[in-house]
């Protein structure tokens, strides 16, 4: 099948004499996770990961993709002719490199320039014309080939209370505005899906696990008109949009509108809208290229969304823990597979008050299927449970407070010694950075190494990033915040009320994986002659598994601190749950 849909797509190649054709995963706003219709990279190479970018010659084909996914990714791809190449790997080049390497002189490079963003778009406009070739971004050939494609989602839009957002939409408008002033801009395009909800106060269900609408937003002094697909808004809503000063345009609009932009200074971030709408700008405005004033601004929490969070971690960690008892006392006694549990977890999220939907598809892998970053179980590889060894879970909620992630691994039978060191290992990663200090300006990576430390001692890494920000009920994956230790475009420094994830791991392909992920609020702590000292909080109240934690492998003060973590989730948890889940969750949390 997938070598049909590539001599279908060569065929239309071939008919506008285009020698290469680059698909990336994306939408028309750059989101990390996309829509059934914009799909159509995993449509092309048949892989289903959320990351990766085909590029499609006359005679080769090649899918880049980060370390989460290499395995994924080559069971996917076996028998399709299409190439992996593994990113950041020894020997591999990257993207640009190899377009550079294999694109002919006078050759045409193409792709849909409403899905690769503008700062892209321009490198790959400079390939092409150092090769005196053509560029040619105005057609979806994807769409041609593809029979019975999804439509644009065009879900209903909902506004969230100030009571919950804690800032309205006017506040917010203004906050843009004052930035918008600082860089002498009279025009802000704003295209991130993420940050037009977060600014204008509202929630969609047009992406999966990611709540948002598909729009553009155009911000001035004076006026703010958001493109979207208008008959998706309800009366109040629109009530509500035009006390704000608020006028909708149909969503294809937008283009148009930016051909009629004359001399104006524009505030936009080129790393996220799209190469056709940074193509469209008519060359008499002047381009201010900077990170969207929302993207620091909705990463910093105030304290009426910390509380709600607060809030959405304990009914999550009352699910998850009813979820653990559940697993052990069942495990081998009655049938389970990977994607019965995950609906027994979500059915246990479900139950929760508040609860709107999974903050992104349940990873839940058995075995060898935990050395999978970030599997996903279908039904051809669903494996079923048994009383032995290790069940990796990674999931999340949304909910009407705010937005969870937690990844816990289980032991459900006998381990060996080298598993129960593994997880050890990773448990004191976890704790070591949960408990860090460190002073104001210290960003992500400077922490990095406090949850790799006990890895790279014992000549081990994990291929992903420690933590990632976490919106709030928005994306799951939030900047620009974060820990890692590469460099990247986002290292931002920590501030009072940013969330990230702590989530250290070991994947031993073949055999098992683990990863033990948490939540930590930053906060201020003691100031003094040296600066202003900062902690981290912890959000997430499950137990670590004790059954394969080595205490001798153990400092007396890590031992110390899971002690303490345990003691809050038992105070944390204890009052919801009864009977035989509590006398559990006791001996769960108990002090070692």
């Amino acid at each position: 099948m997938i070598q049909e849909r590539l001599e279908a797509l060569r065929t239309e190649m071939k008919k506008r004499d285009i020698a290469m054709y680059i698909v990336p995963t994306a939408d028309f706003h750059e989101s990390e996770y996309v829509g059934e219709h914009f799909k159509a990279r995993e449509f092309i190479t048949g892989f289903t990961g959320s990351a990766g970018t085909a590029v499609i010659t006359m005679t080769q084909a090649g899918l880049w993709t980060d370390g989460r996914y290499f395995v994924q990714a080559e069971k996917q791809l076996e028998g399709t002719t299409i190439h992996l190449y593994k990113m950041g790997e020894d020997g591999v080049p990257a993207i640009s490199e190899y377009i550079t390497r294999t694109l002919e002189e006078g050759e045409c490079l193409s792709f849909d320039g409403r899905v690769v963003n503008g700062k892209w778009g321009d490198e790959l406009a400079q390939i092409v014309e150092q090769k005196h070739g053509r560029l040619y971004t105005e057609e979806d050939l994807i769409d041609l080939i593809w029979e019975n494609r999804p439509s644009l989602s065009r879900e209903s839009v909902w506004l969230l209370d100030q009571k919950v957002s804690g800032r309205s939409i006017a506040e917010k408008l203004a906050a843009v505005r004052r930035k918008m002033e600082e860089e002498r801009a009279s025009l802000h395009i704003l295209s991130s899906l993420v940050d037009i909800a977060w600014l204008l106060n509202v929630r969609g269900n047009d992406i999966s696990y990611v709540p948002v609408v598909l729009s553009y937003l155009l911000l001035s002094a004076d006026s703010c008109i958001w493109f979207l697909q208008e008959e998706t808004l309800e009366d109040e809503l629109r009530a509500e949009l035009e006390k704000n000063g608020i006028v909708t345009r149909p969503y294809e609009s937008f283009y148009d509108t930016v051909k009629t932009l004359e001399k104006q200074t524009i505030l936009l971030n080129r790393s996220v809208v799209n190469y056709r709408i940074c193509s469209a700008i008519p060359a008499s405005n002047t381009i201010v290229d900077r990170p969207d004033p929302t993207a620091a601004m909705k990463a910093a929490k105030n304290w009426i969304e910390i509380d709600h969070i607060r809030q959405a971690h304990v009914r999550d960690a009352v699910a998850m823990c009813k979820f653990m008892y559940w697993l052990k006392k069942n495990v081998g006694k009655i049938p389970m597979t990977e994607l019965s549990v995950s609906e027994h977890l979500e059915k246990l999220r479900a139950e929760q008050d508040g609860f709107l939907d999974l903050s992104f598809e349940t990873i839940c892998g058995y075995q060898e299927h935990g050395a999978i970053v970030h599997y996903a179980a279908t039904l051809e590889t669903d494996a079923a449970l048994e009383a032995k060894g290790f069940l990796l879970v990674d999931s999340g909620g949304h909910y009407l407070e705010g937005t969870t992630d937690i990844t816990r691994t289980f032991v459900l039978g006998p381990v060996t010694d080298e598993m129960k060191e593994d997880y050890t290992r990773v448990c004191r990663a976890n704790l070591n950075l949960a408990n860090t200090r460190f002073l104001h300006g210290c960003t992500g990576r400077n922490l990095d190494i406090i949850a790799r430390e006990p890895f790279w001692e014992a000549g081990l890494d994990y291929k992903h990033g420690t933590g990632h920000g976490v919106g709030y009920i928005l994306n799951v994956h939030e900047g620009p915040n974060a820990f890692r230790w590469k460099a990247s475009g986002e290292d931002a420094v920590l501030e009072e009320g940013m969330i990230t994830t702590d989530e250290p791991g070991i994947y031993l392909e073949g055999r098992y994986g683990i990863r033990l992920e948490n939540e930590l609020l930053c906060r201020k702590g003691r100031k003094n002659e040296y600066g202003q000292f900062m902690y981290f909080e912890n959000l997430t109240y499950v137990p670590f598994d004790l059954d394969a934690i080595v205490p001798e492998q153990m400092t007396e003060v890590e031992r110390r601190r899971l002690n303490e973590y345990h003691m809050n989730v038992y105070r944390t948890v204890s009052p919801f749950l009864h009977g035989e889940e509590l006398a559990w969750l006791k001996e769960a949390t108990r002090e070692i």
